[in-house]
Order: structure tokens, then sequence, then C-alpha cells
């Protein structure tokens, strides 16, 4: 019996059938950063049927993170979000094969990905610098990439859309990432991301143990402004996450 033939995917078989649900189970699918938006990624692909899951972030889970992050709750504070994560996929698919690394995607670690044996990489990583080299790196192999812009400072869930890298438009990350890519090397080929083009303002007061990452944007285009904390909400990763897993299925479901 395949593994979707029991009740657990049947829902997923009856809408896509199972030439497609064996197509699921063969796609290989790695993710980086797997906070706000590429938990929820995870979450969608394995609850849809994909089972080689490679998940990849350093971080643990903060108390920050429970306001926005899947696995981040009370009870998992200090705990490496891999892991975390890792736990809770196998427990809605017993079956998958996920593969959980606790590092850091950057230049010098890109070599111990083998990104090109992946057929989907899902870009949901934070520091800029990683995010050129990995949307440079991604684009040579035969690898379909799906790309996150910046998910903080936005409510309105009917701003958030799909468009290919260069037409992106209203997105300071999205901005930002363009003009360093026409400082040295581009895309080898074009790919699509997922962004809003709302930008509000933050009107609370900074949590003073707040353990969230630094906005790298604001650092990479100029050192000497002080890099600030973003609000976000669960809403938004979440529809990040979400459309990020139906690019993949869609892509899949298409051939």
């Amino acid at each position: 019996m395949s593994y979707w033939e029991n009740g657990t995917f049947k829902r997923t078989e009856l809408l896509i059938g199972s030439t497609m649900m064996d197509k699921l189970s063969d796609t290989r699918v790695i993710i980086f950063g797997v906070g706000g938006v590429g938990s929820w990624c995870a979450e969608s692909l394995v609850r849809t049927g994909i089972k080689r899951l490679t998940i990849v972030d350093s971080d643990k889970v903060a108390e920050t993170n429970i306001n926005r992050q899947l696995m981040a709750t009370t009870k998992t504070i200090g705990r490496l979000k891999v892991d975390v994560l890792k736990e809770r996929l196998l427990e809605i698919n017993p079956d998958a094969e996920i593969t959980a690394i606790a590092g850091v995607y950057s230049e010098e670690t890109s070599g111990s990905f083998d990104i090109g044996s992946y057929n989907y990489v899902i870009d949901a990583i934070d520091s800029l610098k990683h995010k050129v080299h990995l949307i440079r790196t991604a684009t040579r192999t035969k690898a379909r990439l799906f790309s996150s812009m910046g998910a903080a400072l936005k409510i309105d869930p009917t701003r958030i859309k799909v468009a290919e890298f260069w037409k992106v438009q209203g997105c300071p990350l999205a901005a930002a990432l363009r003009r360093k890519m026409k400082q040295g090397e581009k895309p080898a080929r074009k790919f699509q991301c997922v962004y809003s083009d709302e930008l509000l303002e933050n009107k609370g007061l900074l949590y003073e143990n707040d353990e969230s990452k630094n906005s790298e944007v604001a650092r990479q285009e100029n050192p000497s402004v002080k890099a600030s904390i973003n609000g976000t909400l669960a809403h938004i990763t979440a529809i990040f996450g979400f459309a990020l897993a139906g690019l993949v299925i869609k892509d899949i479901c298409k051939e």
C-alpha cells in the first residue's frame, strides 16, 4: 500500500490524484530558514504529502518567536528550531524523511548543502548577504527556486502577491537585493517571489530582552544606520509560507 492510501492524505489524493501523490513522495525540497515564514512552509508541504524535506536553521526558539513561528511555544523556548519542527513534522507523517540541519547558509558553507541534488529550494532566510549568495547559487542549478521577500511591518493579507523577482514592487528587501545583484553576478535564471507592497511603521516599544534578528537590509545598505527589529504578525508570515508551499505543489502538479 502506498503511503498516501491511508486516511491522512486521502483528501489530497482526491484532489490531485494518485500519480501526483507519488510525485510528491519522490520530490526533494530544502528550506533555508524555518522562522516565521519557513516553518509554515514546511508544515504545509508535509501535510500535503512531501516526504523528503531538509530544513536548515541555526537559531533556537526565543520567547519573541511565539507570536508568529509554528514550533515556538512556551515549552520549546531554548531548543533548536529545526529539532522542534522535525518532531512536529514527524508527528504529522511518521514516514517522512526529515533532515534537520542546525546551521547557517553562507558562501563558506554553501558547498555542504549540495543544492543541485534537490528539486526545489525555498529561500526564507533573513540575511541579505546570504540571501544574495543563495539566489545566485540556486539559480545555477536545476533546482527550482522560490524566495520570500520581507514579511515584517505588514498587516493586510490581501496585499500579499507572487511575482518574478525583477518585477516585485514596493518591497524594500527586494529593492536591496536587486541593487546587490546589479553590482555583481545576476541570477542565472528567473525565479518567483512572495512579497507584499505594504510597509507600516513600528508603533510599540522594543522589548528589552528581544532576541529577534536585526534588520540586515539596514546594515547592508548603510553600516552607520542602527539595526532595527520590526514588528511581525503570524497571519502574514503564515500566508507567505503557505504561498511558497503552494508554488511548489502547483509546479509539481502542472508537470
